[in-house]
């Protein structure tokens, strides 16, 4: 198997503000579909796919109906920094790390569409 690059694909009722979402995120642009979105990185390898889902109902994180199915976890370096970017951009947060000082955690956040995804930290074990 040659596989060349790998997307993730999320379902929402409105494409502009999911795809331009997880652009930014990326520090991408989006090339434009009737109703699908390929978002691509800032050297323009393909990351994440928007796929146009009229019905679309978000999931209920932690544990709701519909439940979460996929999410996709950043790792970063600075995650004050981080927080700050995706919520600018339009992102919820959902669950609050107990301490954003510790040597490693994460947080918990939606999308536009409400798809969660988490801000992960290791200090150590990424480059800053």
């Amino acid at each position: 198997m040659d596989i060349k690059f790998q997307v993730v694909a999320f379902d929402a009722a409105e494409l502009e503000p999911e795809s331009s979402f997880w652009a930014a995120i990326y520090g991408g642009t989006v090339d434009v579909e009737d109703d699908w979105h390929m978002v691509m990185d800032a050297d323009g390898v393909p990351r994440i796919g928007v796929q146009l889902a009229p019905d679309h109902v978000p999931p209920d994180w932690p544990d709701g109906d519909p439940p979460q199915q996929v999410h996709v976890d950043l790792w970063v370096t600075d995650v004050e920094a981080a927080h700050d970017e995706v919520m600018a951009l339009g992102a919820r947060l959902l669950q609050a790390a107990d301490d954003l000082d510790a040597e490693e955690g994460w947080q918990v956040y939606a999308d536009p569409a409400g798809h969660p995804f988490c801000l992960c930290w290791h200090r150590t074990a990424l480059p800053s």
